[in-house]
């Protein structure tokens, strides 16, 4: 059995020796927050790749601040952790997912399908009583090659943002916080607002209050609104840096809504060229 969207504690724990699992833990205003974590306790045979270096690539300071890897130099990456082709690979945090969407989205990105996100994360794990370890992580034991496949996710660049714009069948969904969104705080970017047009989903609107995903038929009623008609495919998702933005595109494949794209350089790089249009304030 494969999972490529959520995975229970109860089914990940019955399954165990045969994924690899990597533990995504970030604090964005804390670098070194995750290896922290990582090495005071995780899940048994986890492994930690930090969303800095191993899940995004060099910043140059206009690409945002989590521009994403170099597609063989993450396959290599995950190949080294024992990821194979047809090898399930689970990813978690302890923030509602905000973090582990990003390799669930670059796993996919890759061509990998067996990818899915632990619902719930570390707590879902610790509150069921499921042990922690401070052993590292272990490889899956088959041998074999992890192939670099087609996309099995859109993406889009602030160019092709740039010239949708005003087109009525695109619609560019905001994950940020709604006082980030509307340009009241940014505590992380220089430029304060959204892409003009842009709808805000929150990614934390995904969630039950137990940090789990809500269910499918409530996802799916939620985006149904937000798309106010337009196609799933339509979208085109953003945050501050790439990352919670692929919480969004989990939902909707949660939803049955699939086929939205992913603007990797989001907010961050957005703002970092200042011939690009801001807005601030609620949308009309």
């Amino acid at each position: 059995m494969a999972w490529t969207t959520l995975i229970g504690v109860d089914e990940l724990a019955a399954h165990l020796d045969d994924c690899v699992v990597v533990d995504c833990r970030h604090d964005l205003a804390d670098p070194a927050y995750g290896p922290a974590a990582w090495a005071a306790g995780h899940l048994p045979g986890a492994f930690f790749l930090h969303q800095d270096s191993d899940l995004a690539g060099a910043k140059t300071g206009r690409n945002g601040r989590h521009p994403l890897p170099d597609r063989e130099a993450l396959r290599r990456r995950l190949e080294e952790l024992g990821l194979r082709d047809g090898v399930q690979l689970v990813t978690y945090d302890d923030a509602g997912a905000m973090f582990a969407v990003r390799l669930w989205w670059l796993a996919r990105w890759l061509g990998h399908a067996e990818a899915a996100v632990l619902d719930g994360g570390l707590p879902a794990w610790s509150a069921a009583g499921r042990p922690l370890s401070r052993e590292p992580g272990r490889a899956h034991r088959r041998p074999g090659t992890l192939t670099l496949r087609a996309p099995r996710v859109a993406q889009v660049d602030a160019a092709a943002v740039l010239a949708g714009l005003g087109d009525a069948h695109r619609l560019v969904v905001d994950a940020r916080a709604p006082e980030r969104y509307r340009g009241e705080v940014e505590p992380l970017d220089p430029v304060a607002g959204h892409i003009p047009g842009a709808v805000n989903r929150p990614f934390q609107d995904n969630l039950r209050p137990d940090g789990r995903f809500k269910p499918a038929a409530e996802l799916h009623r939620e985006f149904a609104a937000l798309l106010d008609g337009h196609d799933p495919a339509s979208l085109v998702h953003h945050c501050g840096s790439g990352v919670s933005a692929c919480h969004n595109l989990l939902a909707m494949e949660l939803a049955g809504l699939p086929g939205g794209a992913l603007y990797p350089g989001s907010w961050s790089e957005w703002c970092a060229d200042p011939a690009r249009p801001v807005a601030t304030g609620a949308r009309p």
